[in-house]
């Protein structure tokens, strides 16, 4: 053990050994009393007193208060030390008696660091009404947590008004990981001491059960002490005795603390299924919102983590939902379900209030134990269907033509502009998709309510429509009643009344972890709205990103959200070849949203694993393309255009300038011309095809069968190899975790890539695709063609989706 400490003081030979440190600086030990491990092994030691850089990995204000006897008298107050922390900044005063005698050691704290590496900085001084004097002190802390096992902390104390020094160094080691045993040591060293007189300690904290530690401490003059720590969770105390040098009772020491909540089995024996969840999703269900002043933007995984949480905290009994003004991509309201049918698994109950609701949002209310509907309340449950508006007559009137370039069976995006009616593929496409849609839902409802297929039939075919009472004796609610009545309704379910619990203190939200080092990390990425470089998917940002992440050592593993209907194929490729790339190193699992066709599907393909929802738009495998040409409009509203050029396609792109709509070119292109479209959207096809046979394992020839522009359901999609497993960004994330090596007790974090849209909403131009499309699909759709006129594109046009109810 000798031998392990004097490694330990290798880290203080900085210091000078000349002169004899006097009263201005007293030793380590006598000013840290109330230590009950080496600073940096066991909680936050005393609040950054001693070692500052402890304020960098304190997540929440913390406090506490310590006193200690005198001698053996129990009942006495002798010296104390409250000591102040938020997150970087602390304060701290100690008071010591020496018989009539006492000094004040008072102390402001800053640091800056992470879990793994922090840095501290004190100013220190103190107040005397006697003779005992004290020099103003600067302190320097480091904290060194490289992984779970090993901590190393190291302080430095600087008198500013003499020429006293002292070094101080500890050491923690976790032989599990994990904070059931902590083994310790720490040495102190000040200037004028010789190496052979340095002092020190080492001991050991045990886990006795979650949240209550025995403590024993060995000092180098033979004395020792033994304490005993608590936490109740946001509550804590300890004790520790102090036994002298002949092994005799000395003192005790005291301590309660406040703050942060830490692992302890009192909250839950106090208020196990004594506590309610309560959610009122009124806005719009959405991947991302505004940092600042977006009140009407409820974020997906949020919404999801919490309902997980709640589920995973014993205190909680009942999960309430509030579906009023809530606005939902049906595959979103399939998630939420989802996670609520896996928090019915662990006994909990799930009340959803509805009051003016459609099939999307009824499908996710259907899952409750009790589902309360508004008295003037209404429910429209008219099946599913899907639409489109064809402009060709349109175009005709107004002296526009469309040459639709498509050259594969179910590629059916301009037909808008260049048909007055569906396609034969396109109608059976939109119809089995309509048909997955409408069965997984008849069939969740039904198992969920107790009813048979007919009686939904039954329902959706003969009612449509249904006031509250006329819901409740078809069987599809329980109770008519308001959001108000909630806690009248969980007292009358559960037998007693429970109180709310907020979503801050669930215990996934609110539990500072205990481990060492930086926790490993699963991020989620994003690539949202249309495949582009610069806007919607941001080509070349998620590029950056992926690179970014694959060297990031802290990150395990990548969950890639993919809700896009495609655009440009380029923008698609740099994403898909940086998603395979960033495979070679750590796993990637793509998570499809409402839509993940053509480019959607292409950034998609190269995944370790591919999941979708049943009702999520996948596939699409195809190339579109099209060109909107002057066939008599510049002369109907009298406007020309002259052109010069030098080239003999240089005129193609030239035409009259419209507000808003862009140009449109005054010529189609020329049977050579076409000849070289049709070439370029065929190659591009053949390299989509190869490079999804590539990522999903599939052989060309399987692919072509598969592709052709079709798209198809989760369900379907995973039916022919295009989607490895239903499930959503839960199921996603804990797929990413196995492979990530990621075991049940190994703690991580999640971090969302974007977490934000930006700061505030400033009512700017340039609304994403997939939004701008629900407002005014086919203007929004004709739009983008004009943008990329020319170019091939990966793309489904709105209509091929579902949008938000």
């Amino acid at each position: 053990m000798r031998r392990f400490n004097f490694l330990i003081l290798t880290a203080t030979i900085f210091l000078n050994n000349n002169i004899l440190a006097g009263q201005s600086l007293p030793g380590y030990y006598q000013r840290n009393s109330f230590l009950l491990t080496s600073p940096g092994s066991f909680g936050y030691g005393l609040l950054g007193f001693t070692n500052p850089a402890n304020l960098a990995i304190i997540p929440r204000f913390e406090s506490r208060f310590d006193w200690s006897t005198d001698g053996t008298n129990l009942s006495s107050f002798k010296d104390w030390g409250l000591f102040l922390a938020a997150k970087n900044i602390g304060f701290a005063a100690v008071k010591q008696e020496f018989g009539q005698q006492s000094i004040t050691d008072f102390k402001v704290s800053i640091a800056e660091g992470n879990q793994r590496a922090a840095f501290g900085l004190s100013y220190g001084w103190s107040n005397s009404s006697s003779s005992i004097r004290r020099d103003k002190l600067i302190t320097t802390g480091w904290l060194f947590r490289p992984n779970k096992y090993l901590s190393m902390g190291f302080v430095g104390n600087f008198s500013l008004q003499s020429k006293d020094k002292e070094g101080i160094v500890d050491i923690g080691l976790r032989p599990f990981g994990s904070s059931f045993l902590t083994i310790f040591s720490d040495a102190a060293l000040q200037k004028g001491q010789k190496i052979k007189d340095f002092k020190y300690s080492t001991g050991a904290a045990l886990a006795i059960s979650k949240g209550m530690f025995l403590v024993g401490r060995y000092f180098d003059n033979k004395s020792f002490s033994l304490g005993f720590s608590v936490n109740f969770g946001r509550a804590g105390m300890a004790s520790q005795s102090r036994y002298d040098t002949n092994q005799n009772f000395n003192s005790n020491t005291y301590s309660i603390r406040s703050g942060g909540m830490l692992p302890s089995l009192f909250p839950i024996l106090m208020d196990k299924n004594r506590k309610y969840m309560s959610f009122n999703m009124k806005g719009r269900i959405a991947y991302h919102k505004y940092q600042l002043f977006d009140q009407n933007t409820i974020p997906l995984f949020s919404l999801l983590k919490d309902i997980e949480a709640s589920k995973n905290d014993p205190r909680v009994n009942v999960i309430a939902l509030s579906l009023s003004g809530m606005r939902i991509l049906p595959e979103h309201a399939w998630e939420i379900r989802e996670a609520l049918k896996s928090a019915q698994k662990s006994d909990k109950r799930v009340i959803v209030f509805i009051d003016n609701a459609g099939m999307s949002s009824y499908h996710l209310a259907s899952i409750a134990d009790q589902v309360v509907m508004d008295p003037e309340g209404s429910l429209l449950l008219p099946g599913f269907s899907m639409s489109r508006t064809f402009l060709k007559g349109t175009l005709e009137k107004l002296g526009l033509a469309f040459d639709e370039w498509r050259f594969f069976e179910y590629k059916s995006a301009v037909e808008i502009l260049s048909r007055e009616q569906m396609s034969d593929a396109d109608r059976r496409q939109r119809q089995d998709y309509i048909d997955d849609w409408y069965e997984l839902v008849r069939s969740d409802v039904s198992r969920s309510r107790n009813i048979s297929g007919g009686q939904f039939d039954t329902l959706v075919n003969e009612k449509v429509y249904l006031t509250a009472d006329m819901a409740k004796e078809a069987g599809l609610v329980d109770r008519v009643g308001r959001w108000s009545e909630l806690e009248e309704l969980i007292e009358e379910m559960h037998g007693s009344k429970l109180g709310r619990l907020q979503r801050r203190d669930l215990f996934t939200n609110s539990l500072q972890t205990e481990q060492w080092g930086e926790l490993p990390k699963i991020a989620i990425v994003y690539g949202l709205g249309e495949c582009a470089m610069d806007s919607g998917i941001r080509a070349r940002w998620l590029d950056k990103v992926f690179r970014r992440l694959a060297i990031h050592k802290d990150i395990k593993a990548v969950v890639f959200r993919v809700d896009s209907p495609g655009g440009d194929g380029m923008a698609s490729d740099v994403v898909a070849e940086a998603l395979r790339e960033f495979s070679k190193s750590k796993p990637v699992i793509v998570s499809q949203g409402q839509v993940a066709g053509s480019g959607g599907y292409w950034i998609s393909m190269y995944g370790d694993m591919i999941l979708a929802a049943p009702n999520t738009v996948t596939g699409s495998i195809g190339v579109i393309g099209g060109w909107l040409y002057d066939a008599g409009f510049s002369k109907k509203i009298g406007m020309t255009a002259d052109i010069v050029k030098r080239g003999e396609h240089a005129d193609l792109w030239r035409g009259i300038d419209l507000p808003y709509f862009g140009t449109v070119p005054i010529r189609n292109l020329d049977p050579e011309e076409r000849k070289v479209m049709e070439s370029i959207m065929k190659g591009l096809y053949q390299r989509f095809v190869t490079k999804v046979a590539d990522g999903r394992g599939m052989s060309v020839d399987e692919v072509k069968k598969i592709a052709e522009g079709h798209f198809y359901s989760g369900l379907d999609g995973k039916e022919i190899g295009l989607v490895d497993e239903i499930g959503g960004l839960l199921a996603a994330i804990e797929i990413a975790k196995q492979k990530a090596g990621l075991t049940e007790e190994d703690e991580y974090e999640i971090v969302e890539i974007p977490k934000y849209k930006g700061l505030i909403n400033l009512g700017l131009p340039s609304l994403p695709y997939a939004i701008e499309a629900e407002m005014d699909p086919v203007i929004t759709f004709i739009k983008l063609l004009n943008k990329h006129r020319g170019k091939p594109l990966v793309i489904m046009e709105p209509g091929s989706y579902p949008v938000v109810e």
